[in-house]
């Protein structure tokens, strides 16, 4: 979900009070308000968020807003990784769930980290990746509601695939789990389908 701007969001109420889901509208609603400039990076911006969609050459409608809110905290960090042209691993909690085929679960809508592993010279092109999927992403620490990555610079990888993701390797992840009596069932778990790592 893209994130959307204060202008937006007073834009989106303005069209949804005055049009609701059902009426169109055009941009030109917005002549006497903003200028051209500004107008257009208003629909430029609801529309790439998906709050609002184009009907016509001129016309656009808005999408519902329960719809919107409903998606704004969806999981989507796992799917937009496979897309990564750099080296990165899962790393610690974020591990223990991929190798644990997610037995333990450290999300919630509220609150979903992830931690991973990139190289130390790639972590320009890390906030640039984040940045365009509109993903909260802190180096080494930092907290935000609904999902975010904290990425940690390092100066090697090690990492295999799982499900199609990049993760520590399973002896690193199971190690982590037994240290902790939090991670016991997802250290049996992992125990029990690959032996002793």
């Amino acid at each position: 979900m893209y994130e959307v701007p204060n202008y937006g969001l007073r834009a989106y109420a303005l069209f949804y009070t005055k049009h609701g889901v059902r009426e169109t509208f055009q941009q030109s609603e917005l002549d006497w308000i903003v200028s051209q400039s500004m107008r257009k990076k208003i629909f430029a911006t609801l529309l790439r968020a998906g709050w609002i969609t184009k009907v016509s050459w001129q016309e656009y409608a808005c999408v519902n807003p329960d719809m919107i809110f409903k998606n704004l905290l969806d999981f989507r960090v796992p799917a937009v990784m496979r897309e990564a042209q750099k080296p990165y691993a899962f790393t610690g909690l974020s591990a223990i769930e991929i190798w644990s085929d997610f037995s333990y679960v450290q999300r919630g809508r509220e609150r979903s980290p992830y931690f991973v592993k990139v190289l130390i010279q790639d972590v320009p092109y890390w906030n640039e990746f984040f940045n365009q999927h509109t993903i909260s992403h802190y180096v080494r620490e930092g907290s935000t509601i609904g999902e975010f990555v904290i990425v940690i610079p390092v100066k090697k990888i090690r990492s295999v695939k799982k499900n199609e993701l990049a993760v520590e390797p399973l002896e690193q992840a199971m190690s982590a789990a037994k240290k902790n009596e939090m991670f016991a069932y997802a250290y049996t778990y992992m125990k029990k389908k690959y032996g002793d790592a």
